[in-house]
């Protein structure tokens, strides 16, 4: 498919974009400057505009050609191979931020336990609207928070009249679950892809997490969190409620909206900002016998972790 060199004169931020559209059983190309999904079955065709989309969700069935890649790195437009129904993230087209200042400053803050129990004190005080117990490490305030999670769970389902028996699910059998755990799987699903495409916006790397670790999206669970219960989590229960046939369609749809409706993305960044800025230190200068790159990069355009020149 031939495709145009054009790029848009500046990306659009990552808070004014849609959050995300699926894709599965389809070619995605670039034509005439844009994303196109190419349906090789019916023949059909959707454009999505350069740079409005905060990250594709790429399911199984669904091919990426060279220029689509390099078109979604330029605009900051977060590719993610995801399972099917969503639920199961493989990897993204983007990983890592793209400022080693933010880097740092992050990997400063995790390192360090007394600056890590303020960044957690604090995410505990943004999830919960209320100052997190004094004197407790962060082993204890992960005890207490996954107590208050079980609780929040259990008080929601009585709220939506679905039946609850823990959070219970297989990642590698999705329609082992019960209705319920499927919309919450899919569901969250749903807000850590918009998380990590605004971790990555932002500069920051997904994997350095404060209360989980070990993972490739520990800091994006970190951040998903705080806004989890106000968003996705009651989507799911409602829409359990109804016992869809489809509850992974229906999820998606409904997050789509609520993302939409809450201005989610709007609110990611200055969130992590404020998260951070609880440790109470700066990003951390450069060495000074760091050498600049032999041949210097253009000044972006686009957010902070974007790549694009």
């Amino acid at each position: 498919m031939k495709s145009t060199s054009y790029l848009p004169l500046k990306p659009i931020p990552i808070k004014d974009r849609v959050s995300m559209v699926f894709v599965q059983y389809g070619r995605i190309d670039v034509k005439d400057g844009a994303f196109v999904v190419v349906d090789e079955v019916n023949g059909e065709r959707l454009l999505i505009p350069v740079g409005s989309v905060a990250c594709l969700m790429l399911e199984p069935g669904t091919r990426v050609s060279h220029a689509a890649v390099k078109l979604a790195a330029a605009t900051g437009t977060l590719l993610i191979w995801v399972g099917e129904a969503g639920v199961r993230l493989y990897s993204a087209g983007q990983p890592g931020g793209a400022r080693s200042d933010k880097l740092l400053y992050q990997a400063k803050l995790a390192l360090d336990e007394d600056l890590r129990l303020k960044v957690v004190r604090k995410m505990y005080e943004m999830r919960f609207g209320e100052p997190a117990p004094a004197k407790r490490s962060v082993n204890q305030l992960r005890g207490i928070e996954g107590a208050r999670v079980r609780k929040t769970y259990e008080l929601m389902a009585k709220q939506y009249g679905v039946k609850w028996q823990g959070r219970r699910y297989d990642p590698k059998d999705w329609q082992a679950g019960d209705v319920v755990n499927q919309c919450l799987s899919a569901a969250t699903s749903c807000l850590y892809g918009v998380t990590e495409a605004a971790v990555l916006a932002a500069g920051y790397a997904p994997a350095v997490g404060f209360i989980h670790t070990g993972k490739p999206l520990s800091f994006v669970y970190d951040v998903a969190d705080i806004f989890k219960f106000e968003t996705v989590v009651p989507v799911a229960f409602k829409i359990a409620a109804k016992k869809p046939r489809q509850p992974d369609r229906e999820v998606r749809i409904a997050c789509r909206d609520i993302f939409r409706s809450s201005k989610l993305l709007k609110q990611i960044i200055p969130t992590i900002e404020e998260m951070l800025a609880a440790g109470g230190i700066d990003p951390p200068p450069p060495p000074e016998d760091a050498q600049p790159p032999a041949i210097p990069e253009p000044e972006s355009i686009g957010d902070d972790g974007h790549r694009s020149g």
